[in-house]
């Protein structure tokens, strides 16, 4: 039987009522496996007034008390790991193991927020004029909202959720349609740890649950993850309507591979960060800046990897990379596959005909690798999002950072050395918001935080860590003077208390 998906609102499962479902697939078999609900603007009206109304009693819970829950929610989600993961890989494709990691990496979040009232004090100063005093704390917004996307079903509401509540809010989840049964459990997690009912709901959705969110009077902030078309709509739909908004979005990242960089360890991160998840991550590796001569020893030791990639189902432990999402974004993946040889790209390894016996419908292809791309070419400058990687010949260190710098995107990079000069003059020079020195996906564990630099993200806060703290809270100072007696009468310059 297809499993119906609805919503969580008030502390409790509801089929959805507006009459419009969607279809969730397993994307090893194309199979339909579920059918879920989409929020109509009534649906997510009842919501927010549901968080509202709960929300007055979170933000007055001692911060203390709320990180209990947090440390609670933390502990049944590490007990319930692999019920979790299996859930993603049915919906998402993604390895097991790849699946468990990312589950892990939420956790981080929410061990973060376990510190929570240790993250939220304030300053004091005593005497900042005669008699008088000054101090600074940290109030929760009200309502806010995250939109996450398919790639990461569970990490990315934890970086919010976990960040969001903590602080006092009521959050209000919106996961992908593509693969809600993972974010569906968490929700329960949430619940299950001590979150009073309306902190922390989830409503499934499509463009008309995203666009009652931004335009609703009564929540406050939202969050966004996805491609950068959407998110600057979300930036610029939410700001218009005086919401803060944080959208982290699409990206392009280089790998700048030195002449002196060690190979095999070079090949072993480009593995990994270029086909990892089936290249469906913001923080992959689509591209492989070759510095000097390097170029033909990297293609060289390279190719057979990446022809040799074990492909499979996410659930089959052999498997090193499983299909992608949904059959749609395979195909656009291969056309970009196709535009690239048009262009005159060299396709060194194609995956496009890769077929596994047994699973025909299923959304698979081969790792793909292009040499000798140039800069005006489509595959170069687009976010492909599958497992496509390019590489790119560069004369010099500094074509190289140049090629790095002019990308309208600037979310993620990593440098391949020995030399530390190099790595140091990258590191600064770099205009993009996360980098690796000898190190492929350089995501910030959860005490700094996670964000791009251009077109990669619309807003001034990061997503998680003190950045998120102060996404989440509004800053208040308070100035006071005790009365003992007259003191002398009225004061008209602006400096006299002083």
């Amino acid at each position: 039987m297809v499993a119906q998906i609805g919503h969580f609102i008030d502390g409790k499962k509801v089929a959805g009522t507006s009459g419009r479902t969607g279809e969730v697939t397993n994307p090893a078999t194309g199979e339909i496996t579920a059918h879920v609900a989409l929020a109509s603007v009534a649906e997510i009206d009842t919501a927010v007034r549901i968080a509202k109304a709960a929300q007055t009693g979170w933000a007055a819970t001692p911060p203390l008390r709320r990180q209990r829950v947090m440390f609670r929610l933390k502990e049944l989600i590490e007990k319930r790991i692999d019920d979790i993961a299996r859930a993603l890989t049915l919906e998402h494709g993604k390895t097991f193991e790849d699946a468990k990691g990312e589950i892990g990496r939420g956790l981080e979040v929410v061990e973060f927020a376990c510190g929570i009232a240790h993250h939220m004090r304030g300053d004091f100063t005593e005497q900042v004029a005669s008699d008088m005093d000054s101090w600074s704390v940290r109030q929760p917004l009200g309502v806010v909202a995250g939109i996450t996307p398919f790639n990461f079903p569970i990490m990315i509401p934890c970086w919010m959720g976990a960040m969001a509540v903590a602080t006092g809010n009521a959050f209000i989840l919106k996961p992908s349609e593509k693969d809600p049964s993972a974010p569906a459990i968490l929700t329960e997690l949430f619940a299950e740890a001590g979150m009073p009912a309306g902190i922390f709901q989830m409503v499934n959705g499509d463009k008309v649950a995203v666009d009652s969110l931004l335009a609703h009077p009564d929540v406050a902030a939202i969050s966004f993850v996805g491609s950068t078309p959407i998110g600057r709509y979300v930036y610029h739909t939410g700001t218009a309507h005086d919401k803060r908004v944080q959208a982290l979005c699409g990206a392009k990242n280089h790998m700048v591979i030195m002449p002196d960089a060690d190979l095999d360890q070079t090949v072993d991160a480009l593995m990994g960060a270029g086909y990892g998840a089936a290249g469906e991550r913001c923080m992959a590796i689509s591209v492989a800046v070759a510095v000097g001569d390097v170029g033909d020893r990297l293609i060289a030791k390279l190719a057979p990897r990446v022809a040799s990639l074990k492909v499979g189902p996410g659930l089959d432990p052999t498997s090193e990379m499983g299909p992608l999402v949904t059959r749609q974004h395979r195909d656009k993946v291969m056309g970009y596959v196709d535009q690239g040889v048009k262009d005159g790209a060299k396709l060194v390894v194609d995956g496009r005909g890769l077929k596994l016996q047994g699973y025909e419908n299923g959304n698979f292809m081969g790792g793909c690798l292009f040499d000798n791309v140039t800069t005006d070419m489509s595959i170069y400058k687009d976010e492909i999002f599958g497992p496509v990687l390019s590489v790119v010949r560069a004369k010099s260190f500094d074509q190289a950072i140049a090629m790095v710098n002019d990308h309208a995107y600037g979310n993620g990079t990593a440098i391949f050395t020995r030399d530390g000069d190099s790595a140091r003059t990258f590191a600064a020079n770099c205009k993009i918001g996360m980098v690796g020195i000898n190190v492929p996906i350089p995501v910030p564990v959860a005490y700094h935080s996670f964000g791009g630099w251009k077109s990669s993200v619309f807003g001034d806060h990061g997503i998680y860590g003190m950045e998120g703290v102060r996404f989440y809270t509004k800053l208040k100072t308070i100035t006071a003077r005790w009365p003992t007696g007259i003191r002398g009468g009225a004061e008209f310059n602006f400096s006299g208390r002083n």
